[in-house]
């Protein structure tokens, strides 16, 4: 059995369907996850008073530093893109997101997010586990606990990225959930799961994987359902199911020019952020229930948090992924997919309003008191707009929306109750929002 099944990576079982606790308006979900941190006033909340204020000072703020605290006088900034509406519902988006820009009477934008730390660690693992400082199970993985895959055949849960994000694979891992519910890492290139080349002929393997399952499902039986080897058990199955079915999911050879082209993306290409929008929309298509796609380049800091350094940098992030996400839309639109596939573009914190170095200087720090996400597609109310932060963006000043309530209203959208979806761990029910969360109800369609 060892050359059949040597080398497997840890994967997810496909976990059964399973009845949401209200009707859904979506049935799928795709994450636009843009790692660190990208600003909110520069492409999704306009602020004059930055224009006419550019390098005025606001007084000062306290910052840590190794002696005790810091005071640092604070610079307003104004944006570098100009802002212009869309054309069919009026929302303003800068020239960052041209591409976007076009589609955002599909899309409700919420300006009002916050979130609870300035650090990207534990920014990251509030974002997708609602929890700053403990491993929790993801968004991803709460999804498949509470509704299972329609595809039995492959994971209900997948994470594609090209890099290690912020926190690595704690972002999508099950935790105390059933390891059925992990995350199954997809790496855009020629090898996109590794190891899952047989190395048997896929007869002889079929025969081993037939052996191995009959054996363990004896051994569970007799010891009373050990959880640890019904997941192992999981995996397996749906290892044998990736081996048949994932080459032909993940295939781009087997789009049109056409739909390449609404991309970007070009023949051949299978790293590119193009072709992973493609992948995510090709594992929804063969029923993968919950995909999300890292933007991150390179090592951790090749991202969107060189808005530390110059914000300028943003153009190079922005140029990326523009219009791969455009076509997303579009694509998921013309196949009748979008009314039942939710996307969710978001980052783990905003940007300040002022320059983090100072007068006259390139940057913007972090900044978690207010930012922008966007939600389009299933049971969204398309040209949409939520909160409202102050006249420089530093304060959300109406509807706020936590982490907490993002992911409440996420679950509802799929037709689960934030505080019915609960799993008893260590004496007590644990949920995706703890005891927190309220829907965003002023954004669903």
């Amino acid at each position: 059995m060892g050359a059949g099944l040597a080398g497997l990576p840890r994967m997810a079982g496909a976990a059964a369907p399973a009845s949401p606790h209200i009707t859904p308006r979506a049935k799928h979900v795709i994450v636009l996850y843009m790692s660190g941190g990208f600003s909110h006033v520069d492409p999704f909340d306009p602020k004059p008073r930055l224009t006419r204020e550019h390098d005025r000072s606001i007084g000062t703020e306290e910052k840590a530093a190794v002696s005790g605290t810091l005071r640092v006088e604070r610079f307003l900034k104004a944006p570098l893109w100009d802002f212009r509406p869309n054309r069919h519902c009026g929302t303003e988006v800068s020239d960052l997101f041209p591409f976007i820009r076009e589609q955002m009477h599909e899309a409700a934008l919420i300006r009002s997010m916050h979130a609870d730390h300035r650090d990207h660690g534990e920014a990251t693992l509030q974002l997708h586990t609602g929890s700053t400082g403990f491993a929790m199970p993801s968004l991803g993985s709460w999804l498949s606990y509470g509704l299972g895959s329609f595809n039995p055949n492959l994971p209900s849960h997948v994470v594609i990225s090209e890099h290690r994000p912020y926190n690595g694979p704690q972002i999508w891992d099950s935790n105390f959930l059933p390891s059925a519910h992990d995350g199954v890492l997809v790496r855009p290139g020629d090898d996109p799961i590794p190891h899952l080349t047989s190395r048997a002929p896929k007869r002889l393997q079929d025969l081993e994987l037939g052996l191995l399952e009959s054996l363990n499902q004896r051994h569970l039986d007799r010891g009373g359902g050990d959880p640890q080897l019904a997941g192992r058990m999981a995996a397996f199955k749906t290892a044998r199911g990736l081996r048949d079915l994932a080459p032909r999911a993940l295939d781009l050879s087997l789009e049109s020019p056409a739909t390449l082209a609404l991309y970007g993306c070009k023949p051949g290409d299978r790293s590119s952020y193009a072709a992973q929008c493609l992948m995510a929309r090709r594992l929804v298509e063969h029923g993968v229930r919950f995909v999300e796609i890292i933007d991150a380049v390179g090592a951790c800091r090749d991202n969107w948090d060189a808005a530390h350094r110059d914000v300028g940098t943003h153009a190079k992030y922005a140029l990326r992924v523009d219009r791969p996400i455009a076509g997303l839309i579009q694509d998921l639109k013309s196949r009748g997919m979008l009314d039942e596939t939710l996307l969710v573009f978001c980052t783990e914190f905003g940007r300040s309003p002022w320059a983090q170095d100072g007068k006259g200087t390139k940057s913007r720090t972090h900044h978690p008191s207010a930012f922008s996400c966007w939600l389009a597609g299933g049971g969204v109310k398309g040209g949409a707009i939520h909160g409202k932060t102050d006249d420089i963006g530093n304060r959300v000043a109406e509807n706020p929306v936590h982490i907490h309530d993002f992911h409440a209203t996420i679950l509802h959208l799929m037709g689960l109750d934030h505080e019915r979806l609960t799993f008893r761990h260590a004496g007590r029910d644990f949920r995706l929002t703890d005891v927190h969360g309220r829907v965003a109800h002023d954004i669903l369609a």
